[in-house]
């Protein structure tokens, strides 16, 4: 038995839940979301709460069932609070600027690099040196910051780069003569 899959799905006032065949739609106070589930689950709604059943007792019936759970959860939250990664980057002279649908990032290289912001998910630079990626889809979400980040991981002798908040760098120590 999936533990996850057990616990039904709560709906915050204002969030509605509708399904229809094997797809979820969730709207909420920050947009609507949708997933498509497998046919090895079976999702209802009943009042202001979403239930996962699995439809057999297969492995892959029992893998879908928490899966499914999980992905219901986060179109909720989604909806309602909405998803947040926080970059940091460290570097002399390194910056970032948001303008319009572009980051510009000034990372040592000997040219600007333009990002393009993908539809769906908003990008602040409260400080020079802080990127705030912020949207309704934890995925694209965290895509997004991936991507940020992928134009210069921090590196381990000085900790040069772009990094998660909460993210620690293991420090390596230099050559010794």
């Amino acid at each position: 038995m999936s533990r996850i899959g057990k616990r039904p799905v709560e709906l915050p006032s204002g969030v509605e839940a509708s399904v229809s065949g094997q797809t979820v739609t969730v709207t909420g106070p920050k947009g609507s979301r949708e997933f498509t589930a497998t046919d090895d689950v079976q999702i209802s709604v009943d009042g202001g709460v979403v239930t996962i059943e699995p439809r057999g007792k297969s492995k892959r019936a029992r893998q879908q069932w928490g899966m499914s759970r999980t992905m219901v959860a986060n179109l909720v939250t989604g909806v309602t609070e909405g998803f947040k990664k926080e970059l940091e980057i460290s570097g002399v002279g390194y910056r970032a600027q948001a303008q319009g649908n572009k980051l510009v990032l000034n990372l040592g290289y000997s040219h600007d690099v333009e990002f393009e912001v993908p539809q769906g998910v908003t990008v602040t630079t409260p400080k020079n040196t802080e990127v705030v990626v912020e949207g309704i889809d934890q995925q694209l979400v965290g895509q997004v910051a991936a991507n940020i980040r992928e134009w210069r991981r921090p590196e381990p002798y000085k900790g040069k780069g772009i990094k998660y908040k909460d993210e620690y760098i293991f420090r390596k120590e230099g050559k010794k003569k």
